[in-house]
């Protein structure tokens, strides 16, 4: 579970959301959570994309600053709100300053509580790009010269927040503050997040290949083995929240854009939010067999390239059973060509045919076997031995994992 309240301008004009992880019951705020807050939002399965254009403020602790999960977003997106030192020194103080610096250079903007204004945080104040003013913290007779202090010691945009009330509205905004963030203007609304769980042996497997520096190709290879693995890669890195401006439709593609470093990271935290399911288990071979049987059937009648996208029309094929949505809802959440839209959501274009004896092969519908078999001008025998290779295949695939 995730908490989405938005921040406002003067306008009442949405620029940004705030994030708060609501998964954990004690509510405790760790660097654990801070990663998967971020790993969750990235990968979240739903109607909407939790980064969308619109700036987005995590809250973090200092141990999760130096995070791999921060190198799997686009920082220019990114806000982190960084919080006080306890019980700190001077000393402590400037001990941290390298770290924000650091995440400062690579684009991310930082946001600082009221805090940052007291004489021991001066060295951070010219990293800050946003200061919160909490409106329950700070007495109204106060609220003037913090103000008034923010603007002299920083050039940060100040957000006033925890704005319940409309004469605390209308005092903030006659000092001039320009953002603001409370219940006056929304509360936190909870989005169910969910993630495709592939099998945590092919996320091991993978994370082994990264680790050795495995080829593309080898890479490649487990990824088209894995419904899961596959739909959580793309939808990583054609998500608003990667911030890669191109779509990227293949897996080969998504590995050399990522990068081995990212790939391991990612695969990393996705084996920590796997749970292991025996039905989504069961769905994901299947769609394995569907993919692999349709590309080898491809491979005799079809170019190279439509041999790939049959493929990728087989192994999300059953993509709606595994998320729970209409297969028109579930395609959205991914980049794919339209041809093999068209066969995932109307059971139209070239890898129709393959998919429809993909189908009867499951079924053993003899009937609706030599019909695609026709369409498809191959013999009942040549379909025949790709099943069997293709189950054989998929078999290998569970047994090297």
């Amino acid at each position: 579970m995730i908490a989405r309240q938005p921040i406002v301008d003067a306008g009442h004009q949405i620029v940004g959301y705030e994030l708060f992880n609501r998964s954990q019951a004690s509510g405790d705020h760790t660097a654990a959570s801070d990663v998967s807050l971020v790993f969750n939002a990235l990968s979240h399965v739903g109607d909407e994309d939790l980064f969308g254009k619109l700036f987005l403020f995590v809250n973090c602790t200092h141990a999760s600053l130096g995070g791999g999960h921060l190198d799997l977003v686009n920082p220019e997106r990114v806000v982190l709100e960084i919080p006080a030192v306890d019980n700190a020194s001077a000393q402590d103080i400037e001990h941290r300053l390298p770290i924000l610096a650091q995440l400062r250079q690579r684009g991310f903007r930082l946001a600082f509580g009221q805090y940052v204004l007291e004489p021991a945080y001066a060295l951070w104040r010219p990293l800050a790009a946003f200061v919160k003013l909490d409106l329950s913290l700070i007495p109204n007779s106060q609220l003037k010269e913090v103000v008034k202090a923010a603007r002299r010691s920083t050039d940060a945009a100040l957000i006033a927040e925890k704005v319940e009330t409309a004469e605390q509205y209308d005092r903030v905004s006659s000092l001039g503050v320009q953002l603001f963030q409370g219940y006056w203007f929304a509360k936190p609304t909870l989005v169910k997040t969910r993630i495709v769980s592939p099998s945590q042996a092919h996320i091991i497997q993978l994370i082994n290949l990264v680790r050795n520096q495995a080829s593309t190709a080898e890479i490649e290879e487990v990824l088209k083995k894995d419904a899961g693995l596959a739909f959580n890669l793309l939808r990583l890195i054609n998500s608003a929240g990667f911030g890669y401006a191109r779509e990227v439709t293949s897996f080969r593609q998504a590995v050399m854009l990522l990068g081995l470093k990212k790939l391991f990271r990612w695969a990393a935290l996705l084996l920590t939010a796997t749970k292991s399911s025996d039905g989504q288990a069961t769905i994901g071979n299947m769609a394995v067999v569907r993919g692999r049987l349709m590309e080898l059937l491809a491979e005799q009648v079809m170019t190279p390239e439509d041999a790939d996208n049959a493929f990728v029309s087989g192994i999300f094929s059953l993509l709606d059973v595994m998320l729970g949505v209409p297969m028109s809802q579930a395609v959205e959440m991914l980049t794919l060509p339209q041809s093999v839209m068209d066969v995932l959501v109307h059971q139209q274009g070239p890898y129709a045919p393959l998919l429809e004896l993909a189908s009867a092969c499951e079924l053993g519908d003899e009937d609706r076997f030599n019909s695609a078999c026709q369409a498809l001008q191959l013999s009942g025998q040549q379909a025949n031995w790709a099943h069997l290779q293709a189950l054989a295949w998929a078999d290998q695939m569970v047994t090297q994992a």
